[in-house]
Parts: C-alpha cells; sequence; structure tokens
C-alpha cells in the first residue's frame, strides 16, 4: 500500500492500514482455495476475513466515516454501502460451509469488490482524513479503537 502522504504516521491510520494488508493476503489466498475448488478452505478463511474486519469497521463507520461524511457524503455513503455487501457474503460463512452452490463465485466476486474498497480508502480517505480531521475527532477514532479491542485506554497518535 502507499506511503506518500505520511498518513500512516498517524497510529489510527496505521492499524487500518495493518489490518488491509491483512485481509488483502487473505484474499489472495480465497483465491487461492477458489482456484483449488476448496471451498471448506474459502469457508475458513472468509471466517478469519470476518473477523479482522469486525473491529476494523467498528473503527470507520464509528469513527472515521463520520468525521468525513460531511466533507465526502457521498463517498462515505458508497464505503458503508460495500461493507454491506460485502459483509452479507462473508456472513453466509459464518456457521459452516454455504449450501449456497453459488457461494464461492459470489465470495470471490465480493472479495474483489472489497479489494478495490481498499484502495479507495487507501489512496483517498486515509490520506484525505490527515487535512480533515481535527484532534478530537482522532480522538474518538482512538476511543472506537479502544472500545472495540476491549482495552479502555486509547492508543497514541
Amino acid at each position: 500500500m502507499c506511503e506518500y502522504c505520511g498518513c500512516q504516521a498517524v497510529a489510527a491510520i496505521e492499524e487500518l492500514t495493518r489490518e488491509h494488508d491483512t485481509v488483502v493476503d487473505l484474499i489472495g489466498r480465497v483465491r487461492s482455495a477458489h482456484s483449488d475448488g476448496d471451498i471448506p478452505r474459502m469457508t475458513e478463511l472468509a471466517r478469519q476475513i470476518s473477523a479482522v474486519l469486525a473491529p476494523h469497521t467498528e473503527v470507520e463507520e464509528h469513527g472515521l466515516f463520520p468525521a468525513m461524511a460531511t466533507d465526502f457524503p457521498d463517498h462515505i455513503a458508497v464505503l458503508e454501502a460495500e461493507h454491506r455487501r460485502i459483509e452479507a457474503v462473508l456472513a453466509q460463512a459464518a456457521d459452516g460451509v454455504p449450501g449456497d452452490p453459488g457461494w464461492p463465485t459470489a465470495l470471490v466476486e465480493a472479495l474483489a469488490m472489497l479489494r478495490e474498497h481498499i484502495l479507495k480508502e487507501q489512496d483517498g480517505l486515509f490520506p484525505a482524513s490527515l487535512t480533515f480531521l481535527s484532534p478530537e475527532q482522532w480522538d474518538v477514532l482512538d476511543a472506537v479503537r479502544a472500545r472495540s479491542a476491549g482495552v479502555t485506554s486509547s492508543p497514541g497518535r
């Protein structure tokens, strides 16, 4: 991922980026499992992606997105809608291998959307956040991260 604007020097963005990197790795593993026809492996990887995305999405939707929505309402609405579509496909794997024979293809398509979604955030939203967020808004992101991680102290910037 990029490092041109310095946004990764902010702890909240660094953590979101680290989660993106983990998800991108898992997406590659899903693609390999799909090529091998290994649906149980795809299911397990989908659950791993969901586990990474749960706190990640919490920070974005309760910290970053509200802070950016005033200036970029349409962009934020698209990102939130993408979250819902991706989550819906991943959720089908929550209790085991989905019975829908179309699920493997739907998963691969949702993960392609997720990959593009990550690029929108990394190349647009994260760099813009450096300019648009106030210190108080960064504190909100830190507090949301702390709550989502089950800790009481917020990470430093």
